[in-house]
């Protein structure tokens, strides 16, 4: 084996498996990504209407060892050409968690590299850094992430205030539920927003959650009651339900955006940082590019298909991490709860 605490890491390999997506990735420290590749579970949990988390567990273990070997030979790297290994630990789903952990715990056992558990959500918040002009530290990020809707100062790897959540259903969430209310299939966010390009909002008008009251916390759970309410006993017709999603996309789209414009007020970073699936609404970023102009923000975000899960932004993550001296123990880490705020700045982790 090798000396783990001497290893200069360069080369890392992401595996993520944290819900219903198995990826895994190459990243370098001087070539950027290698490679990635991620298989789907949509059309596994498409007649259920949502995730199946044993289902989801049994499909990372199918997937998973197929999908690492690819990566490498995608990047053309061998495992010893490997210097460490990253890994989603939390937060999750913990059976799909404890695959991806296993795997990678064993891997850097049987490899003699050195293996990080990486946070789900900082891999999000760091997934900017893959493009050809990352922002820099400090930064106002807002990550909009399936269970989470949240505002955050980031000024390190690991330095991260929030200084804004959603007390009940974040944002991705709401657009589920109401794609259910609709009719629409799962995955049902993306259905709702391509629904709403076809449609005119303003037919009801929805609220803008706690707009009228200072803070940057977020609900949504009010708005998805407020279409059960405003569609009690209707009939609707494809025009009639295109323009009840452009509403409900709208008035999601406001909330953010004025609670982004809010937070920059108070933080006066002129750099924002939008990250996750949310993150790829096509209404939201024009409204956001519109807002980083009027108050002359940059205004950053990874491409579309890192704004879902994905194991480049975990590589990198664990790349920033394990270059910092960052090391675990054999113990297998998956947590299914894991507050950001817990997140420790590595001693060496730098700016």
């Amino acid at each position: 084996m090798s000396d783990e605490s001497t290893t200069k890491i360069m080369k890392v390999l992401g595996i993520e498996t944290s819900c219903d997506e198995t990826a895994a990735a190459i990243y370098d420290g001087e070539a950027g990504l290698l490679s990635h590749r991620l298989f789907s579970q949509v059309d596994l949990h498409a007649e259920y209407g949502g995730v199946v988390p044993e289902l989801a567990s049994r499909d990372h273990v199918r997937k998973l060892l197929p999908l690492i070997q690819g990566a490498l030979d995608d990047a053309g790297v061998e495992p010893a050409g490997i210097d460490g290994i990253a890994y989603t630990a939390g937060p999750g789903l913990v059976g799909a968690l404890l695959v991806g952990a296993s795997v990678a715990r064993s891997l850097a056992f049987a490899w003699g590299k050195p293996a990080v558990g990486v946070h789900h959500l900082e891999g999000h918040l760091l997934a900017p850094m893959l493009e050809a002009e990352p922002p820099e530290f400090p930064f106002l990020a807002l990550l909009v992430s399936g269970g989470h809707t949240l505002l955050a100062e980031v000024r390190g790897i690991g330095d991260y205030e929030i200084i804004g959540a959603s007390v009940d259903d974040a944002a991705g969430e709401a657009f589920d539920k109401t794609a259910k209310l609709l009719g629409l299939g799962y995955p049902g966010g993306p259905a709702l927003a391509r629904l709403a390009d076809s449609g005119k909002p303003g037919r009801l008008r929805l609220p803008r959650p706690m707009l009228d009251r200072p803070g940057l916390d977020f609900s949504f759970s009010g708005l998805k009651t407020a279409v059960v309410v405003a569609l009690r006993n209707q009939q609707l017709d494809d025009v009639a339900r295109a323009d009840v999603a452009a509403e409900f996309q709208q008035a999601v789209v406001d909330t953010l955006v004025a609670k982004c414009d809010r937070a920059l007020e108070q933080t006066g970073f002129r750099s924002l940082v939008v990250a996750g699936g949310v993150g790829a609404n096509r209404a939201l970023r024009q409204a956001l590019a519109q807002l980083g102009q009027r108050r002359g923000v940059k205004v950053s975000y990874p491409r579309t298909e890192f704004c879902t899960d994905n194991a480049a932004m975990i590589a990198y993550a664990g790349f920033r991490r394990l270059s910092a001296g960052e090391r675990d123990d054999l113990k297998i880490r998956a947590t299914a709860r894991w507050p950001l705020d817990t997140l420790k700045r590595p001693a060496a982790a730098g700016q």
